[in-house]
């Protein structure tokens, strides 16, 4: 889209009175928005490309001030064209989580990236702020890898038995995730959207597809990751310490404090997204030609095939998703 870029400098130039700058790509993105790094005068910002026709910067401006206010490490604001799709951001580096993180630097990564979830999840942004994450929204998501990596991708068409059998295991995971104490989530929080940051780590990116859902969401997007995977002992210890966490925090109250109903609601909300993740890494391959993701799919459906084999109600779920989708990734 050379146009844009054109007219992106231009906004730079004319609007802004930026004149001697250096313009970078700053990171790639699985939606249409583009970032680019400018720097001028010692000083980096990052300008956000978001085409008006197929973005709408609305929303990362009502959540980018809501974890701003709350003090969390989300990129400043310093200007926008919401006519032509254009926001000057303040920078965050360009560190990744997924980057820095191993065996010597996780406790302390994640302790921040808990600690900012705390803080993500206690704000409170006031009826119809944000939209709920409601049944139909999860039915949708999980329609993705039915749709997008079964048929598309792989080009499976389910007998009758499949079918039924996927259509419950949707219900369930969907009625699992409203059964939880709904907050503010995130929605992407995972190590590609999630920068070190010298000071009030971590930096928070993506943000702008809140919602009001389930507790475990972003937890287990953070911690069992489709692009980095740690022992399952340790992602447990890590959940049940963030569950301690929120209950001290007022986040969940005496009700919750059963950390076996925690797990599963982790375990279950995991298969609801790692479904989902994977529908959209065929998604991005076929329809927006972007192939780069469809290596993240054996790790994502991994652990649908863990989790389900623990719990008798899924049993099939895994055995169908390792037998028909994994089995045939390769084929």
């Amino acid at each position: 889209m050379p146009e844009r870029l054109d007219a992106l400098k231009h906004w730079l130039e004319a609007e802004l009175a930026i004149r001697e700058y250096n313009l970078t790509p700053a990171s790639s993105d699985a939606s249409f928005r583009r970032y680019f790094r400018v720097t001028h005068d010692s000083t980096s910002l990052i300008v956000m490309d978001a085409p008006p026709d197929k973005e709408d910067l609305r929303p990362f401006l009502t959540v980018a001030k809501l974890l701003f206010d709350a003090g969390l490490n989300v990129p400043e604001v310093i200007d926008m064209d919401l006519e032509q799709g254009y926001l000057l951001l303040g920078d965050l580096g360009s560190i990744l989580y997924l980057d820095a993180l191993s065996d010597d630097t996780v406790e302390r990564l994640y302790g921040d990236a808990l600690g900012a979830l705390a803080a993500i999840q206690a704000c409170h942004p006031g009826a119809g702020v944000l939209p709920d994450y409601d049944h139909t929204l999860l039915m949708t998501e999980m329609a993705l890898f039915r749709d997008w990596l079964v048929g598309t991708h792989l080009g499976i068409t389910l007998d009758a038995g499949q079918s039924t059998m996927l259509a419950a295991a949707f219900d369930l995971l969907a009625d699992n995730a409203l059964a939880q104490p709904q907050v503010l989530v995130h929605r992407d929080y995972h190590s590609r959207n999630l920068m070190v940051t010298g000071r009030n780590n971590p930096g928070i990116l993506d943000f702008q597809d809140a919602v009001i859902g389930p507790v475990t969401y972003d937890l287990v997007s953070l911690l069992r990751d489709c692009y980095i995977q740690w022992p399952r002992v340790r992602v447990e210890d890590w959940a049940l310490g963030y569950q301690r966490l929120a209950l001290q925090s007022g986040i969940l109250r005496a009700e919750h404090e059963d950390p076996q109903q925690f797990l599963r609601w982790f375990d279950l909300m995991g298969i609801q997204r790692h479904l989902k993740a994977a529908g959209i890494f065929a998604r991005l391959n076929h329809r927006d030609g972007k192939p780069g993701y469809l290596g993240d799919i054996p790790r994502t459906l991994g652990y649908v095939v863990e989790v389900s084999g623990r719990y008798p109600e899924l049993v099939e779920l895994g055995e169908f998703v390792a037998r028909e989708v994994l089995g045939n990734l390769d084929a």
